[in-house]
């Protein structure tokens, strides 16, 4: 198979791809046609099935379809205009082609995660990581495979623990460099942070809101696990507790980036410049990876409201 990575314009593609999305749209006329996201593991391509004829079979989102269609050039972006699809058959395709996945080892990853968990002198806070990255499999499962976002940064197999792990260790270095830094309580928020998302987003290759996550979001269902997991601690200190939730509740650092407070804490402050950091430089290392236009510069990029260029110079 040919990957979307690869794709060039005039390309002639027939191959089987993941269908993301598809919605069905009419042009100025009134004539129906389909708009669609493709995926492999490489990225994704938006697709546009102009005429719906006979050589257009019947499929759904979240299909394997089997595709024959040209890439051309639009508005500066690759897209696909497919002339034939039909669903894919059992056999016909291996699905680790499609589903994307972390550059990292997994297995070293989560070995890293545990190492740092077992660093932490509280007895309390060690114990709630414990339970619920450690000795909840089913839990340390869906870390290890979901994704940090649906469509922004890591959003691939194992993002979660590669953006999880990397915010931790970033928190861990700076909590050497200033004062009044409370290294437990900020190792706790950084590795709980963004763990509601287990339940926000539905596993790969799907990668979509489930209905907790659409009507609760992982922040909220995060600090409801916090709450769960800390009542099953006998004398787990109330004040305490309040102080990772208000980690997890302000790591988003403002009100018009979605959360519900402010950061009042040193260790809170900490955590959301980390968690952004880690965020926009991903971010970034995708767009600059994927980028195919020559020249220093990747074009404006909507998710960042800016150009990007490469440090290349001669």
């Amino acid at each position: 198979m040919k990957f979307i990575a690869d794709f060039k314009e005039h390309d002639h593609i027939i191959g089987h791809y993941l269908c993301k999305f598809k919605q069905s749209l009419k042009t100025r006329t009134g004539k129906t046609y389909y708009s669609l996201k493709l995926q492999d593991k490489t990225g994704t391509i938006e697709a546009k099935v102009w005429e719906l004829t006979k050589d257009i079979h019947e499929f759904n989102e979240g299909d394997m379809v089997k595709i024959d269609g040209n890439v051309l050039s639009y508005q500066n972006d690759l897209q696909i205009k497919v002339g034939r699809l039909r669903r894919s058959q059992d056999g016909e395709y291996e699905m680790s082609d499609y589903i994307p996945t972390t550059e990292k080892n997994v297995d070293e990853m989560y070995d890293k995660l545990k190492s740092i968990i077992k660093s932490v002198e509280n007895p309390f806070i060690k114990t709630l990581l414990e339970n619920i990255l450690v000795k909840d499999t089913a839990r340390a499962l869906s870390l290890k495979t979901h994704s940090a976002a649906k469509a922004m940064h890591h959003s691939y197999m194992g993002g979660l623990l590669e953006h999880t792990l990397s915010v931790t260790e970033i928190c861990d270095f700076m909590s050497r460099r200033y004062k009044h830094i409370n290294r437990d309580i900020l190792i706790a928020g950084a590795l709980l942070h963004d763990f509601g998302k287990i339940y926000e987003l539905s596993p790969m290759p799907q990668n979509e809101y489930t209905n907790d996550g659409q009507l609760l979001g992982h922040i909220v269902m995060g600090v409801e696990m916090v709450a769960i997991e800390v009542a099953k601690i006998e004398g787990f200190p109330h004040e305490l507790a309040t102080l990772i939730k208000h980690m997890i509740v302000s790591h988003h650092g403002e009100y018009d980036f979605g959360s519900p407070k402010l950061p009042s804490m040193a260790e809170a402050i900490l955590l959301h410049y980390a968690d952004n950091m880690d965020a926009k430089l991903t971010t970034i290392a995708e767009i600059l990876d994927s980028d195919n236009t020559p020249g220093p510069w990747a074009g404006y990029q909507k998710a960042l409201s800016r150009y990007i260029r490469t440090s290349d110079f001669s």
